[in-house]
């Protein structure tokens, strides 16, 4: 029987052909991707200015995230150091000259314990202290008498662990053995008499 024949009498083996989508899938398919980017413009923010208006860049936008732990501790402390300590020892730590001496790799920061930093802070220093070999003629008030125990051992272990300080965390509890072993003392101490305190 010739191919013909056999064409003609149905026996034809089927064939695969191509044949284009239907246009209308193709018309609904790009109608629900657009409207899922429309959705997806709408809610999620990526694209919207406002969202990001304030910061300049994510470090900044990372500083304003809300922080738990150790993290929010550091956090406390350098925000409490910047609007306490840093007017006049620097928001670097460096000191300033003439006003205050550095805490970046002081002697009187970085020490074992806490007992003679704590002090600093709770009575305020009179007189000449030496700070890396040099003497500083200070009369620094008792700047931290009014913080409480967590802020104070928060910014203590922030000045510990800040520009390349690398010494251990103070805790609250610290900062309330040296406020209760001070009692009522109002007076500002001198370098002598820090110096004669266990560190």
């Amino acid at each position: 029987m010739s191919e013909e024949a056999k064409a003609s009498s149905g026996n034809a083996e089927p064939t695969a052909t191509r044949s284009p989508a239907p246009m209308w899938i193709i018309v609904v398919t790009l109608a629900l991707l657009f409207l899922g980017f429309v959705f997806f413009d709408k809610h999620s923010g990526w694209f919207d200015a406002k969202i990001y208006a304030p910061y300049s860049s994510p470090e900044q936008l990372e500083a304003f995230q809300p922080k738990s732990g150790a993290a929010a501790a550091a956090a406390q402390g350098k925000k409490v150091y910047e609007a306490v300590c840093g007017i006049c020892h620097g928001v670097d730590g460096l000191g300033k000259p003439g006003q205050a001496p550095p805490l970046a790799g002081s002697e009187w920061v970085i020490t074992k314990g806490i007992n003679r930093l704590a002090h600093i802070p709770l009575a305020g220093v009179s007189g000449t202290l030496t700070v890396e070999g040099k003497e500083w003629n200070l009369n620094m008030a008792a700047m931290g008498a009014a913080l409480s125990d967590a802020d104070l051992a928060a910014v203590l272990t922030y000045m510990r662990t800040a520009w390349g300080n690398k010494v251990g965390e103070v805790t609250a509890d610290d900062v309330k053995k040296v406020r209760d072993a001070m009692g009522g003392h109002a007076q500002p101490l001198t370098g002598d008499q820090l110096k004669t305190m266990p560190e």
